[in-house]
């Protein structure tokens, strides 16, 4: 089970980050993880919100380039080494982690990661008996 990420293509000039924050707080929508990639063009602002869908058509209305995709979410013990454990068992699997973000939320890890290969990726986070988050509960943390 994925959830649906906002990835937000901003250019690295002042003002380009705030019309992103701006257009989301008069929506009234939370984010509640992001993260920037940047280059030396433009950035790639990465973000989980309360309401992503409608999050994506606010902000193309306020002419910002973003695109929905799939990430996915899993919860993880807040001890040393336990993101080392969990990103193993992909290794382990030939599936690729294109990128990843996390955080902390009750004094539980949260991570956040892309693959290359979805299917596969659910089979492992089942097979390892992986706490998957969905997209309500994520929710239910705003």
């Amino acid at each position: 089970m994925t959830i649906h990420q906002l990835s937000i293509f901003i250019e690295n000039r002042s003002g380009t980050l705030i019309k992103v924050l701006d257009a989301l707080k008069e929506a009234n929508i939370q984010i509640i993880a992001s993260t920037i990639a940047d280059t030396a063009d433009y950035g790639i602002y990465r973000l989980i919100c309360s309401e992503p869908m409608r999050a994506c058509d606010e902000l193309k209305r306020a002419g910002v380039a973003v695109a929905l995709s799939e990430v996915f979410v899993i919860a993880i013990d807040n001890e040393p080494g336990r993101a080392a454990d969990a990103v193993k068992a992909f290794s382990q699997a030939d599936i690729d982690i294109t990128y990843m973000y996390s955080f902390l939320n009750e004094n539980r890890g949260l991570l956040i990661f892309r693959t290359n290969d979805n299917e596969r990726a659910q089979q492992i986070i089942t097979a390892n008996n992986m706490q998957i988050i969905s997209e309500e509960a994520l929710q239910s943390l705003v």
